[in-house]
């Protein structure tokens, strides 16, 4: 594993995005959350006892994309014109996809990331009860593949 000590520059700034000119941009991530059988059944049943838990993932993503620059040091404050969150199950797992829409100088990447993260924890929290094994351990959830699937600029 490499180490970071040789680093000597201890700057961190965001970049100036104030001679940019304001267009359109969106960007697309997912992310999947592995589960039991059982406990995606629960999820499709509405049988979890913390409550609907896609609707739950749903508004938790959506605050998570207007939280980004207050969790994410770096990050500009932006207008988020929309935000779209959609699941789909797969075998053993549920994919979460967000799509974000802007006006601005700088683009929503960090902003879907974010929201598709946030959107896969909420699940996990919703769900934990039913994922522990009988040490309080969780050995068939997991969370992956979290990417920008598409990003676009422009009209």
């Amino acid at each position: 594993m490499a180490e970071f000590s040789h680093i000597k520059n201890d700057r961190a700034q965001m970049v100036d995005v104030t001679s940019k000119t304001d267009v359109t941009r969106e960007a697309v991530a997912s992310g999947r959350i592995y589960l039991r059988d059982e406990t995606l059944r629960a999820i499709r049943e509405g049988t979890v006892v913390k409550g609907n838990v896609l609707a739950t993932a749903r508004v938790a993503a959506t605050i998570a994309v207007k939280e980004t620059p207050r969790l994410i040091p770096m990050c500009h404050p932006i207008p988020i014109g929309a935000v779209t969150v959609d699941f789909t199950e797969g075998e053993g797992f549920i994919e979460a996809t967000v799509c974000v829409k802007s006006l601005g100088k700088t683009g929503v990447e960090m902003e879907a990331l974010t929201g598709a993260s946030i959107a896969l924890l909420t699940i996990w929290d919703m769900v934990k009860s039913a994922e522990k094994d009988k040490d309080g351990q969780y050995p068939a959830t997991r969370i992956s593949e979290i990417r920008v699937l598409e990003k676009r600029k422009g009209s």
